[in-house]
């Protein structure tokens, strides 16, 4: 099946599944929200004409640039440890925003990193140019859900895994204007009765890995829609990361 509209697709590799994908329409509908193979995800973003596809990992290792950087200033060894990242994921870190740093080795770097590259290789492969690139229907970007979480929130939000870190990042979507199911009726489905019996309304709240995917999703839209609301960190060698806010805090 074609799909005549243009879609913005978050990608996830990150989690239990190879992939978590989210993608949403030009109105913040959401057209699907699942996990696949590789495959899966490749013949679902080959159904538009037109796609946005932000990506939940790194795009290129690390080629120096930041112990570069600290070798100028003549420091000890020592204090060039944890040097091995990318500018962009140094910058984020320097704000207080926790993020992996990505090795200068394809083959040291985690699976769920490596899987990202494959997948790059593939949209490439499909026609997919870098953002921004003007004339183009078809492009990717990479992206961190965490560091866009923590820009659009103004502070680092509460852990992932827990039910209240996952309620918080849904509702930062929610007030975004993602037509997902709105957090707050959680809230409204419990009673007495349900918490004694500790039947809980977990379906109405989304697993960490769509909740991630669906921020990716959101910064592919704003990216397209709202440019001059974007954010892009690092350098051309190594990768830009690209978060859905105008600017970021000095710390957060």
């Amino acid at each position: 099946m074609l799909f005549t509209h243009i879609a913005y697709i978050g990608i996830d590799p990150t989690g239990r599944s190879p992939f978590t994908y989210a993608a949403l329409d030009e109105e913040r509908n959401l057209l699907a929200l699942a996990e696949g193979e590789l495959e899966d995800v490749l013949t679902f973003v080959g159904n538009f004409p037109a796609a946005t596809v932000a990506v939940n990992a790194p795009s290129h290792v690390n080629v120096g640039l930041v112990r570069k950087r600290l070798e100028k200033q003549t420091l000890t060894p020592h204090s060039l440890r944890g040097a091995d990242l990318r500018v962009a994921e140094a910058d984020l870190r320097g704000r207080g925003i926790s993020v992996s740093a990505t090795p200068s080795r394809e083959e040291t770097c985690p699976g769920w990193v490596q899987l990202g590259f494959v997948l790059y290789k593939r949209l490439a492969k499909m026609g997919f140019k870098q953002h921004p690139h003007d004339g183009a229907e078809l492009l990717w970007l990479e992206t961190h859900p965490h560091a866009c979480y923590t820009a659009l929130l103004g502070q680092v939000p509460l852990p992932k895994p827990t039910l209240e870190g996952r309620l918080q990042r849904q509702i930062i979507l929610y007030d975004a204007g993602l037509r997902i199911k709105d957090p707050m009726d959680f809230f409204e489905e419990i009673t007495r009765h349900r918490l004694r019996l500790g039947v809980m309304p977990m379906e109405l709240i989304h697993h960490s890995e769509q909740l991630d995917a669906l921020m990716a999703a959101y910064t592919a839209w704003v990216s397209a829609k709202r440019p001059h609301e974007i954010t892009q960190l690092g350098a051309k060698e190594e990768g830009f990361i690209v978060l859905p806010v105008g600017e970021l805090k000095e710390k957060y």
